[in-house]
């Protein structure tokens, strides 16, 4: 079912999905009441700066002005928890009982940190990073001196790694897969990562579990591994990845299993409600089954597809999944989805430390790249993923021929 222009619509969740969403929906001519609940305290930000800036002022950057909302008759409710959905009234029951009703219903309520094992969530120095006041609380105690364990190798903790050592803080990653980066980056990249962060003073363990926390009183004082290892620190950021918040949409009867499930405009088994970012699971056009991308760029196409569905326009096509992370002087950009049966094809530049990671499926196509410092590699290789474009694995690997040449040998043009 298609919401009219003048359906009022409540969206749950203030992040990159849900205050874009709101803006969109204005834009593509939708003039009902739009109302967004945000649990937090703070004006919709950037979420980058949260690993990145986190030792400075500049962490606080708002998506747009206060005002913005306001101007475009936005009702933007900031600090409000959501306690339950009533899909048979198409009504949201907030904490303090308070009820907003709806045409249609956009829950964008991210994911939540998943919490270490066997710790006190509220044990002072154990942090993690999703939140504006996360990022302060981690500045803040680095600030108080002593060590950095970082508990999970994944982008977020590598980023965090970098800060901290530019500012010359003892930083030791813990990471309990054979590398970092198991998950979501090819083994080619983890050794090269792995490597740059060792030549600048992280300390990276691997195949280690951490069993449990070391204290003196109140202070803490150390992490205790598996192995009998104890890593000295007073301050401790677990990474070890995050669950969907889906706590809503389970208890209002809606489809979910690991996320909320949605076809790939964003609808859910709710003709009225949908689901966008990092708590939706929905195909990915060239994969099979559903998956959760948990990345900006995912959300922002994510709105932008709700946002056409509701003001009764056309989709579009589907944006190559991508993200990017940067760590010290490197910048990262991610196209596609890497498999472990890949083939990886290593492009590698004269120039600094620039080269690419082309990953090729058993068919020949390309089906990710992993970009470092080399942005026109990047470019080229989304368009290739898009297209379907067949192209030569080795033409790929020689940085003297110039990847829109090769394209257009395949008979494309960049």
């Amino acid at each position: 079912m298609i919401a009219t222009s003048t359906d009022s619509v409540v969206i749950v969740g203030g992040g990159h999905g849900g205050a874009g969403l709101a803006a969109l929906l204005r834009q593509s001519g939708v003039t009902g009441p739009i109302t967004i609940l945000g649990d937090e305290p703070h004006v919709p930000y950037h979420r980058p700066p949260l690993s990145k800036k986190f030792d400075s002022s500049a962490v606080e950057q708002a998506l747009r002005p206060r005002e913005f909302y306001a101007d475009n008759d936005i009702d933007l409710r900031l600090g409000v928890s959501v306690h339950e959905i009533k899909p048979d009234r198409r009504v949201v029951v907030t904490d303090d009982g308070a009820e907003f009703p709806y045409g249609t219903l956009v829950l964008a309520t991210g994911s939540s940190p998943i919490a270490l094992p066997g710790v006190d969530p509220a044990c002072g120095g154990v942090l993690t990073l999703r939140t504006l006041d996360d990022a302060r609380a981690l500045g803040q105690s680095l600030q108080r001196g002593g060590g950095l364990a970082i508990v999970g190798g994944g982008y977020v903790g590598m980023e965090v790694a970098a800060v901290a050592r530019s500012q010359g803080v003892d930083v030791t990653v813990i990471e309990r897969e054979a590398r970092i980066l198991a998950r979501v980056a090819s083994p080619e990249l983890s050794s090269m990562l792995t490597d740059y962060h060792q030549r600048r003073g992280t300390r990276i363990l691997t195949g280690l579990s951490v069993c449990g926390i070391r204290t003196v009183g109140t202070e803490l004082t150390g992490v205790a591994l598996a192995d009998g290892q104890v890593i000295d620190c007073s301050t401790v950021l677990v990474g070890i990845g995050a669950r969907p918040t889906d706590t809503l949409a389970i208890a209002a009867g809606l489809d979910c299993d690991g996320g909320i499930i949605t076809d790939e405009d964003g609808r859910t088994s709710d003709p009225h409600i949908f689901a966008i970012g990092d708590v939706a699971r929905q195909p990915v056009p060239g994969h099979d089954g559903l998956r959760r991308l948990e990345s900006i760029p995912a959300a922002t196409e994510h709105a932008t597809r709700v946002a056409a569905v509701i003001a009764g326009q056309e989709p579009g096509h589907h944006d190559v999944p991508w993200f990017w992370s940067d760590q010290f002087d490197l910048k990262l950009k991610i196209a596609g989805l890497a498999m472990p049966d890949d083939h990886v094809v290593t492009r590698r530049h004269a120039k600094g430390d620039a080269l690419s990671f082309f990953h090729f499926d058993f068919d020949g196509c390309v089906t990710a790249v992993e970009a470092v410092n080399a942005n026109a590699d990047f470019m080229a290789g989304k368009k290739i993923i898009a297209g379907g474009i067949p192209v030569d694995p080795e033409a790929v690997a020689d940085p003297s021929i110039p990847l829109k040449d090769i394209i257009a040998r395949a008979g494309a043009r960049v």
